[in-house]
């Protein structure tokens, strides 16, 4: 194994390794804290961090606006409060050592409102923002502007480019580092574009190796390239130690951290992942941000896949093969199926699947009543989390804050599902019924033997394991 050396990052050297940010409420101050003060980059998520009361309990994020502007004006004053106070408790418990990030999602409602008011909030104690999920444009504006670094997510050499040349450039000094997350291994959401098969994963090197020729092309040979996705042990890296085809490097770690002491997420959930095997982790399309993302295979998301099986095309006139006509709602308004669907339908019906629900595409998804009415329960309760929610028509972008586009059944409330697998610890069923985020790599828990016997490390073990190559 080579040596694993520090390296220039943000102005300082660190350790070549970083933690990926996981919101909702799960990469927090106390992990990245810890983190940090092993000497690497903490990073805690601003995506609607956890504040606290004057006991030290978590704040539960309800909102109380009867209209959804009224509750995103909320969400971003619990986001803000939140961020701040995870900034202030990783720099309390790092001492000063290491750096302090921050992680946003360009596409999370009022990202750059967030980022700015953590940002004032904080007195210059947070190192850089990272940021993906999206193209921020914005990123290295608002990097200016409080004189941190900044360290954008992307997935191809190609979306650098665009970013470099639309806005980047005009601030080359604050670029601590290009975050490459790998669109098939990474966990949470994935930057497959429309040419890549989610089916057929690449091999990161290339892609990595033609970033590093596209940053030489432009001056920035001494900015690091950020590894993330797909990182175990270090030693089965070690080729891309010293390699001037991926130039300085660094690596990050998302998924490992979540099994630490320090982590934030339930005993159930840590145990869960000691038992995760290879394939478990799914690669779908369901998130209401409309990115591909990663996820445990586990209740939740096998429900989503069935509702989205459970599908047929329509037309409101009797067009071609859609003759059979079909009522929809208590109204039993008429739409046209296909004779074929419409036997698939009357057999849905009879397992108890008697809830149509259209969708933006004219098409029909059959659900239970019970599941009809929690999802749209979900969408009235919307609070502008994302920029634009596919499930619940909601942008910010628009003067009447909808896309313009019917609410899509066939996804679900991100932020409810993420704030109650990260604070209901009381529910055994909530790893079931609740989205888990995860890279694809977390089924190597079982089997790594820094694990054994149900072994749970510090952050620091974590990082002292981390920096021997296993």
């Amino acid at each position: 194994m080579k040596p694993i050396n520090a390296l220039r990052m943000g102005g300082v050297d660190v350790l070549p390794i970083v933690e990926g940010g996981k919101g909702v409420a799960v990469s927090n101050g106390e992990s990245a804290g810890h983190w940090a003060a092993g000497g690497g980059v903490g990073t805690f998520s601003a995506v609607n961090a956890d504040s606290y009361d004057e006991t030290g309990k978590v704040i539960p994020q309800i909102y109380h606006g009867p209209t959804r502007r009224e509750r995103h004006e909320e969400l971003v004053a619990y986001a803000i409060r939140g961020g701040i106070e995870q900034a202030k408790r990783a720099y309390d418990i790092s001492g000063g050592k290491g750096r302090i990030h921050m992680n946003i999602l360009w596409e999370m409602g009022g990202a750059e409102r967030v980022a700015e008011g953590i940002l004032d909030g904080v007195g210059g104690i947070v190192n850089g923002v990272t940021c993906g999920a999206g193209m921020p444009y914005r990123l290295s504006t608002i990097a200016a502007k409080y004189g941190v670094h900044y360290y954008p997510i992307i997935s191809s050499a190609r979306a650098f480019s665009a970013l470099w040349k639309r806005a980047y450039s005009k601030t080359p000094g604050l670029l601590g580092g290009v975050v490459y997350e790998d669109p098939w291994l990474a966990g949470g959401h994935n930057g497959l574009s429309n040419s890549e098969d989610p089916a057929k994963p690449e091999d990161p090197y290339p892609r990595v190796a033609a970033l590093r020729t596209v940053l030489n092309g432009f001056g920035l040979t001494e900015v690091p390239i950020i590894m993330a996705g797909g990182v175990w042990w270090l030693e089965e890296w070690a080729h891309w130690l010293d390699n001037p085809e991926i130039g300085p490097v660094a690596f990050q770690f998302g998924t490992r951290p979540l099994l630490t002491v320090e982590s934030p997420i339930s005993d159930r959930w840590k145990q869960k992942l000691l038992t995760l095997r290879e394939g478990d982790v799914f690669l779908n399309h369901f998130s209401p941000t409309g990115f591909y993302s990663s996820a445990v295979n586990n209740d939740f998301i096998q429900e989503l896949r069935a509702r989205n099986e459970r599908q047929v095309a329509f037309t409101t006139e009797p067009v071609g093969e859609h003759i059979a006509p079909y009522g929809v709602g208590p109204r039993k308004r008429l739409v046209y199926l296909t004779p074929p669907d419409l036997l698939h339908v009357e057999a849905w019906e009879n397992e108890g699947f008697t809830e149509a629900m259209r969708t933006p595409d004219s098409t029909l998804i059959f659900v239970t009543p019970d599941k009809g009415r929690e999802i749209l329960s979900d969408q009235v309760a919307c609070m502008g989390c994302l920029s634009q929610c596919r499930f619940s028509n909601w942008s910010q972008h628009a003067e009447d804050l909808t896309n313009g586009k019917r609410p899509d059944p066939r996804s679900f409330c991100i932020q409810k599902t993420l704030q109650q697998v990260a604070h209901d610890n009381e529910d055994p069923d909530q790893l079931k019924n609740n989205l888990m985020f995860s890279g694809h790599n977390a089924y190597r828990f079982g089997s790594d033997p820094f694990y054994s016997n149900g072994f749970v490390p510090t952050v620091r073990q974590l990082v002292d394991r981390i920096m021997t190559g296993r």
